[in-house]
């Protein structure tokens, strides 16, 4: 029971953290609504997310690798083994997305298509993949779409109060003095993106991105341009935050994902697995924060420095 109990901690742990990384990979429903809601190159969002992302993926690969090895060293869990035709099966069941993937971003970037031709395209690819790998009914397939179309009216309703807000906001002057009184706190560069991503951690634990993003950057935008923050690099670092957040209690949407589809796993399991990624990620900003090239230098190579 303690082997299973330390070996699904880690497995819950992967998957919860490994679920984040679609805000940041393009494409990215966070970085199209940050894009709307700073009036940034959504382009430019997307080619942002990609050298984070990769990183990202390969050192929760290493710390999943690590932790393994030294519980099999401890022998707490028996080594699992695959066969190359294992291997392979599932290569051929997840090639197709990749490949997805590759395709929407080589059409957006070479011209073919628009942001939301693309996003369009993507949608339509996806359902015709998942209807003919994973047998899924024209019944069931009509369930989903309706269920996108509430989710994504829902999230219009979202953008569409936020705008109502933010206007409201700056009508009466209330982001501006905000910025202001910010940006006259004796805190420095330094101080002020510390008290920032502390803030959008703690928001964090109670609202979905969307929300965060739509509700906190009306105040946040006039503060970021006085301080001459880059708009392409701060977009990384919140949605990493945004990631956090999904992890972590009391919301931690993909916590209550992976109970629901592992029920037999304690919600106290499933917390401990995903910790260590939170850290992980934690340190990630950090090293944004000295290192912005991380963030800044694959769309600069692809379409210039701003």
């Amino acid at each position: 029971m303690i082997a299973r109990g330390v070996s699904s901690r880690l497995a819950s742990g992967s998957i919860a953290a490994g679920g984040t990384l679609g805000i940041l990979i393009p494409p990215s429903l966070t970085f199209i609504i940050y894009g709307l809601a700073t009036e940034t190159s959504i382009a430019r969002l997307f080619l942002a997310g990609i050298l984070p992302g990769v990183l990202l993926i390969a050192i929760f690969s290493f710390y999943a690798f690590v932790s393994s090895r030294r519980m099999e060293r401890a022998k707490e869990t028996e080594p699992v083994t695959f066969s190359i035709r294992e291997k392979f099966s599932g290569f051929l069941r997840a090639g197709p997305f990749l490949l997805l993937v590759a395709a929407v971003t080589f059409a957006m970037y070479g011209g073919i298509a628009t942001p939301s031709e693309v996003s369009a395209l993507a949608a339509l690819l996806s359902i015709v993949l998942v209807m003919a790998m994973y047998s899924v009914t024209p019944r069931q397939t009509g369930r989903i779409m309706i269920s996108s179309a509430r989710e994504s009216a829902m999230v219009l309703m979202i953008i569409a109060a936020s705008a109502a807000y933010a206007y409201m906001m700056s009508y009466l002057y209330i982001t501006q003095s905000l910025a202001q009184w910010i940006s006259s706190l004796p805190l420095g560069f330094w101080g002020l993106l510390f008290v920032i991503n502390i803030f959008l951690f703690i928001m964090g634990f109670f609202l979905p991105p969307v929300a965060i993003i739509l509700m906190s950057m009306p105040v946040l935008l006039p503060v970021l341009e006085a301080n001459n923050v880059d708009l392409i690099w701060f977009a990384v670092v919140l949605t990493i935050n945004l990631e956090i957040g999904l992890i972590t209690p009391p919301v931690g949407l993909n916590l209550f994902v992976i109970r629901a589809v592992a029920p037999n796993l304690s919600p106290r399991a499933i917390l401990l697995g995903a910790m260590p990624f939170v850290l992980l990620m934690t340190g990630f900003i950090v090293l944004l924060c000295f290192v912005p090239q991380i963030a800044t230098i694959v769309p600069d190579l692809v379409m210039g420095t701003q």
